[in-house]
């Protein structure tokens, strides 16, 4: 065979070597696109920046995005707060489609370089621009990612929603103020998204869309699916960024792990509980404030939630601590509902826990109170008594005291049904008390004033004019229990203002605006 001859099936063979092994590589590819191991995909409308870097660099990326991390987390040990930032940015713009590279940066800046600072403002600026950063920039490069949306989910859960930073009240409002454009006043209303009449309305819907990455019509879905929600608290959007990383995550069943999926649904469970609990805005029209109150309408959403959870688990140990969590929720919502004078629900709930959970105690301290042996009066009583003890005579004492004060500003509020029954209430668990306090002969051990003497003095404190409610609320309060006027208004009203009762009132140490 001569030289010729050899160089031709040479080069055939070389060919056909380049052929196959472009073929192989076509095959490697699908599959680690399928087992979502590929970092290097297209990205789509890139910046400039961001499209010279990921494709000039290379293999490089890794290294120079190692060497910026070191120096960031230096930057940041010395406080250099801004520069580390900027550092972060170029961190993402190296290796936009590593999912962990985001997580990270958005939860470090919410988390660790919110709370260097004192001022609820700026706090609020770090936490706003860590949410910003995944949902604005991270969902852009990494939309099919559900790690992002139970990210986003937990910010507003945890960081937002719960109470563990000081700076919580702050950051609820500062929201709440925001959502407000989009939901009127009372977080509710979806029609002038969902149909825009004016121009000022269009306007708003693309600041929603284009501005908060939202969808009018998803949002709907949820709030119809888990709620109805108050869209201007944290939680409910919550629940629209877990809700949504479920139905990425249905389109793309292949590229999701099981323990992820598993995350991204308790962001939806542990949201609905916290909205439960603090779902509902209670404003104070006295004192040009608000608190935060249960959201009664979710009880059966709730109970749902939890039914379910308990369906999809499969490891026993975890499933013994959903039902030990359902009968909690239970005990809740039998008793706020009742608190609320919502009767008929509360004993329809009541019932549903007895049913469920028929061998177990309703109250945590008595084992013996199963379901058959309690009445829902009597359970409303001992939720109270739980946490006074049974024979303390001074908790006991501020204890109807309380329940005897928020009676009567329920009453200022026109909340009558509410005053009622907290005022009932009060009074059982009063006599409840002398019962368990009554000696052999009927003397009391452990006497209590005379329940009218409590009262009475619970109102004389509400209308002081020194430390008593505003004018406006005494002089209603005044009204309501047939009382004389106050001679004259005080010059400034606004100076007899008192703290709200509800502890969790907006900070007073940074402006906040008031929800209506």
């Amino acid at each position: 065979m001569n030289a010729r001859v050899k160089k031709i099936l040479l080069l055939l063979l070389a060919a056909a070597l380049v052929f196959g092994s472009g073929q192989m590589q076509k095959s490697l590819n699908r599959d680690r696109d399928a087992l979502g191991l590929t970092h290097m995909a297209v990205l789509d409308n890139a910046p400039p920046v961001l499209a010279f870097t990921t494709v000039a660099l290379g293999g490089f990326r890794g290294l120079i995005s190692n060497l910026l991390w070191i120096r960031a987390n230096d930057l940041q040990q010395d406080d250099k707060f801004f520069e580390a930032a900027q550092l972060a940015d170029w961190i993402t713009k190296l290796e936009p489609t590593f999912t962990q590279v985001w997580l990270f940066q958005a939860w470090n800046m919410a988390y660790n370089i919110s709370v260097k600072f004192k001022d609820f403002p700026d706090r609020w600026r770090w936490v706003e621009r860590g949410i910003e950063l995944l949902r604005d920039d991270g969902l852009r490069y990494n939309p099919n990612s559900i790690l992002i949306y139970r990210e986003l989910g937990w910010f507003f859960q945890h960081k937002m929603g719960q109470n563990l930073d000081d700076a919580n009240m702050y950051y609820k409002s500062q929201w709440a103020s925001e959502m407000r454009n989009f939901f009127g006043p009372n977080g509710t209303n979806f029609d002038r998204l969902l149909q825009p009449q004016t121009a000022e309305e269009i306007k708003q819907l693309q600041a929603f869309t284009n501005q908060y990455k939202l969808s009018p019509a998803f949002a709907k879905a949820v709030d119809e699916k888990y709620g109805p929600f108050d869209w201007r608290l944290p939680e409910a959007h919550a629940i629209y960024w877990g809700a949504m990383g479920l139905d990425v995550a249905a389109k793309n069943p292949a590229k999701v792990k099981a323990d992820d999926l598993i995350t991204v649904r308790r962001i939806i469970y542990q949201s609905l509980l916290q909205a439960f609990h603090h779902g509902r805005v209670v404003p104070d029209p006295f004192n040009q404030s608000y608190s935060l109150g249960p959201n009664l309408d979710l009880v059966p959403q709730v109970n749902k939630a939890y039914l379910d959870l308990y369906e999809d688990e499969t490891d026993p140990g975890q499933r013994d601590g959903i039902l030990k969590a359902h009968r909690n929720f239970l005990r809740d919502a039998v008793y706020f509902l009742y608190e609320a004078n919502r009767l008929g629900e509360a004993a329809k709930w009541f019932k549903f826990l007895g049913d469920k959970y028929p061998d177990k105690p309703i109250v945590e301290t008595d084992p013996n109170s199963l379901p058959k042996s309690l009445t829902l009066d009597e359970y409303a009583v001992a939720v109270v008594q739980i946490d006074i003890g049974e024979t303390s005579q001074e908790r006991v004492t501020a204890a109807i005291q309380g329940l005897v004060a928020r009676a009567y500003l329920a009453l200022a509020a026109g909340e009558d049904d509410r005053y009622e029954n907290l005022k009932r209430l009060a009074n059982r668990v009063y006599q409840r008390y002398v019962a368990k306090t009554a000696g052999s002969n009927g003397d009391k051990r452990i006497p209590l004033p005379p329940y009218e003497t409590l009262n009475a003095a619970v109102v004389r404190q509400l209308i002081d004019p020194k430390s008593g409610l505003p004018y406006t609320a005494r002089a209603v309060l005044r009204t309501q229990l047939g009382l004389p006027a106050e001679t004259a208004a005080p010059a400034n009203p606004a100076t007899n203002a008192v703290e709200p009762v509800a502890t969790n009132a907006v900070p007073t140490n940074a402006a906040a605006p008031v929800l209506p």
